[in-house]
């Protein structure tokens, strides 16, 4: 697991009643960010802390489609304005008091596999035999948005890998390797720590 952090600016703070949305990256034809690492993350930051709330993806979408789907969503900060432009869009970010906009933009992806698996019906019953491998990379990169200032405050990056088995004795028993959700809790953390610094 490798963790990067960069700021651009040391007094990054969120303050009680402001809240921070996590959103996915999905403007790819070869891949979207996966909505259950978003939740994920989401669930981390919100997670046994009186400073951080987390508005769920879904409902901020919903309430600003379709400016936020793939096709329309602002892909740099400087693009917001020409959102805000319009008092409907302007209105209804303001209804959720938004202070950060995070923007997570990777995938989980199966690089390499090897082995073999074959399963098999005799007069002594059903069974499975062989010994399969695969192996997963995570690589995920987080831009914070300070939605009042209408500034790029900082990125993080995360980058996990692993390998899973399934050995197969009459029946296949999976030993997955939790890469994803390893690097979600890694990415969440360091979010906590970049936003409320003190506060963990």
């Amino acid at each position: 697991m490798t963790i990067d952090e960069y700021q651009a600016r040391d007094n990054t703070v969120i303050t009680e009643g402001e809240h921070v949305v996590v959103l996915g990256r999905r403007h790819s034809s070869s891949y979207e960010t996966e909505p259950e690492l978003i939740d994920c993350i989401g669930d981390i930051l919100d997670d046994n802390n009186e400073v951080i709330t987390v508005i769920p993806e879904r409902d901020f979408m919903d309430a600003l489609y379709p400016w936020f789907e793939p096709r329309t969503a602002p892909m740099r900060i400087k693009d917001m304005n020409r959102l805000l432009a319009r008092q409907d869009v302007e209105a209804a970010i303001s209804h959720f008091n938004i202070r950060y906009i995070i923007w997570v933009d990777g995938n989980t992806e199966t690089t390499s596999s090897s082995g073999s698996i074959g399963c098999s019906i005799g007069a002594g019953g059903a069974g499975c035999f062989g010994f399969g491998t695969w192996d997963k990379e995570s690589d995920y990169e987080a831009h914070i948005w300070d939605y009042q200032e209408l500034e790029n405050i900082g990125q993080i990056s995360a980058d996990a890998s692993g390998t899973s088995y399934m050995p197969a004795v009459v029946v296949p028993i999976p030993l997955i390797a939790q890469v994803q959700k390893n690097a979600c809790k890694a990415m969440g953390l360091q979010l906590r720590s970049f936003l409320n610094p003190d506060g963990l």
